[in-house]
């Protein structure tokens, strides 16, 4: 079974990670930052509610929903970026299985 390069690896975790903290400080900002801001948002409307009722309500959700499909969109550019991609999973694990 071929191995990873340690250095290649180390870049590839880095750069998911750093991606990861992004996706928590988004998260985290519609999470805590509407509620904590809420009164000062309650000026603004949208979809015909006030902002903070609607992040509360249904914005949240979708905001993490948006995430997921970033997030995978992402994952799999980097993933092809260090040669780790679907189709190299499925050689590498077709090599093994053949040789046992």
């Amino acid at each position: 079974m071929k191995k990873i390069d340690k250095s290649v690896a180390e870049a590839y975790f880095r750069e998911k990670n750093k991606y990861m903290i992004i996706y928590f400080i988004i998260w985290a900002v519609v999470s805590y930052g509407v509620v904590l801001f809420a009164e000062s948002l309650s000026t603004i409307t949208f979809n015909g509610f006030p902002f903070h009722y609607y992040m509360g309500a249904q914005g949240a959700l979708a905001v993490f929903i948006i995430l997921l499909f970033v997030n995978a969109i992402v994952g799999d550019r980097i993933d092809k970026k260090y040669g780790i991609d679907e189709s190299k999973n499925e050689e590498i694990g077709s090599q093994t299985t053949q040789n046992h």
